[in-house]
């Protein structure tokens, strides 16, 4: 009896994980010093997309900036604009859904990720960093991921990675609305300067991205539990 209760438990907890973790994510956004870490990792993703982009059309990164705020600042050269700068919010996005992904997929593949999110974080200070801050925020980041690496039950780092994929997220979801500041900067208005597409029309392209990210995690850990 006691075993077939442990089980049931269990499942309840396999099955509604998502959802607890999701839950969690809001919260711990709102909490201000406590999100700051979440706040500078989700920044990160986001400039770190607008160099990847910037790579992958032939461009190349000439800094990355990150400041106490959570705000960050990409600087490239050379590359396609428009992918460049669409690529911020909507790699962000990538990030997330795909870190939720390999987290869930299996134990040792949530601690490769870990691994690779170190060396991509120390390659980040080495070639991209050019002040103290920026050097301290992503270094802070890479001691995160090594101890996420060092934990004993690799179940607890999945947790965990799967709270910052969801956290990614969330923040890729309600991030672009921000945009709408009155003061006709940041990607979606580079965006509508670049196209003559209104801002509203990207921003409400970012977040439909970020939804359908987040509702195809919700969909098959559904399949998976069903």
């Amino acid at each position: 009896m006691e075993n077939s209760l442990q089980g049931k438990s269990a499942s309840f907890w396999q099955k509604y994980q998502l959802y607890f973790l999701l839950v969690a994510a809001i919260i711990i956004r709102q909490i201000p010093i406590v999100s700051i870490p979440l706040n500078w990792l989700e920044t990160y993703f986001h400039e770190i997309s607008h160099g990847i982009a910037a790579l992958l059309t032939g461009g190349e990164i000439i800094n990355i900036q990150l400041f106490a705020t959570g705000a960050g600042l990409c600087t490239t050269q050379g590359g396609i604009s428009f992918f460049i700068t669409f690529f911020g919010y909507a790699g962000a996005t990538v990030w997330g859904w795909l870190i939720f992904k390999l987290a869930n997929s299996h134990q040792r593949t949530a601690q490769i990720f870990s691994g690779v999110m170190i060396v991509l974080l120390l390659t980040s200070i080495v070639l991209w960093a050019r002040d103290l801050l920026t050097m301290i925020i992503i270094g802070s980041l890479a001691v995160m991921f090594v101890f996420t690496v060092k934990m004993r039950k690799l179940y607890y780092l999945q947790l965990l990675l799967k709270f910052f994929g969801l956290s990614i997220l969330l923040n890729s979801l309600f991030s672009p609305t921000y945009l709408f500041d009155g003061r006709n900067l940041g990607d979606g208005a580079a965006l509508a300067s670049m196209t003559m597409v209104p801002e509203l029309v990207w921003v409400l392209a970012w977040c439909v991205l970020a939804f359908a990210a987040l509702y195809s995690l919700i969909k098959s850990n559904k399949s998976l539990h069903s």
